[in-house]
């Protein structure tokens, strides 16, 4: 059958463009070498239990080395475990069910953060809310011994930063969302506007409500014999909701363009 008039020619079949491929790993590198770290040194399960305490007496977070009034007490790390804790015991878990769970809410929430910050203030963002929540654990367990460990109150910070854009149109948690890369770089809400959208309250008020019960009812994440550190989550978490503009590359749009950009809906035929 011949071709209609003015149709343009085909093209030979070698010629045309390949359907584009998707990576088969999605997570930016950032994130993907955070996991790669916890997994690393997560090893030290395999070290003998002398070595194994020791690591978690000197790098995990614990309160009771910050009492002056025990000037005997010896606990392994020296006076510079006083700073470098409030950081390295986000790095330590229990056990794989632990650091499991963890980087299962890291997945949707570190990715669309991490393409967003960028390593660096992905790092140090991660770092900060660390240190929020080891504070927060310090204020309400002032006399404690045991050691603090889990990447929870960072993993909350995260989360809580990534709401600051999620619900914005075109975001990851949008119904109109886009490709990853896009979908991560929305201009954030203003906190007075996202503390007034009511999906974000949603989600404040089950995250709030099942730290609590997790905390409060002892419910642990098959870690036997361990307590949730609830307060060190809402630590990071609160952390992470205040300090997301500091560290946000984005720019911002005013308070009507953010009222508009939030909206889901469009209005279609």
């Amino acid at each position: 059958m011949d071709s209609p008039p003015n149709s343009p020619p085909e093209q030979p079949a070698e010629l045309l463009p390949e359907p584009r491929r998707e990576p088969i790993l999605t997570l930016p590198t950032a994130l993907t070498a955070y996991i790669v770290l916890l997994a690393v040194i997560h090893l030290r399960v395999l070290l003998p239990p002398e070595y194994e305490n020791w690591t978690i007496d000197a790098f995990g977070f614990i309160p009771k080395r910050y009492d002056s009034s025990l000037l005997n007490l010896q606990i392994p790390g020296g006076a510079g475990a006083k700073v470098w804790t409030f950081v390295t015991y986000s790095l330590l878990h229990a056990n794989l069910t632990h650091i499991g769970f963890n980087v299962l809410w890291l997945l949707p929430f570190g990715s669309a953060l991490a393409r967003r910050f960028g390593a660096v203030r992905f790092f140090a963002f991660m770092a900060v809310t660390a240190a929020a929540g080891a504070l927060a654990h310090l204020v309400t367990h002032e006399h404690a011994v045991v050691p603090m460990i889990g990447a929870s109150a960072s993993v909350s910070g995260a989360m809580a930063a990534a709401i600051r854009f999620a619900f914005a149109r075109g975001s990851f948690l949008s119904f109109s969302r886009t490709d990853a890369d896009t979908a991560a770089k929305v201009p954030a809400l203003p906190l007075s506007r996202a503390l007034r959208d009511g999906r974000v309250i949603a989600f404040l008020a089950v995250w709030f409500g099942v730290n609590i019960v997790f905390g409060v009812g002892a419910i642990g994440v098959g870690t036997e014999g361990a307590s949730v550190a609830w307060q060190a989550h809402i630590g990071g978490f609160v952390a992470g909701l205040l300090l997301f503009a500091l560290f946000d590359p984005v720019p911002r749009v005013r308070s009507d363009a953010a009222d508009a950009s939030s909206q889901d809906i469009s209005n279609r035929i």
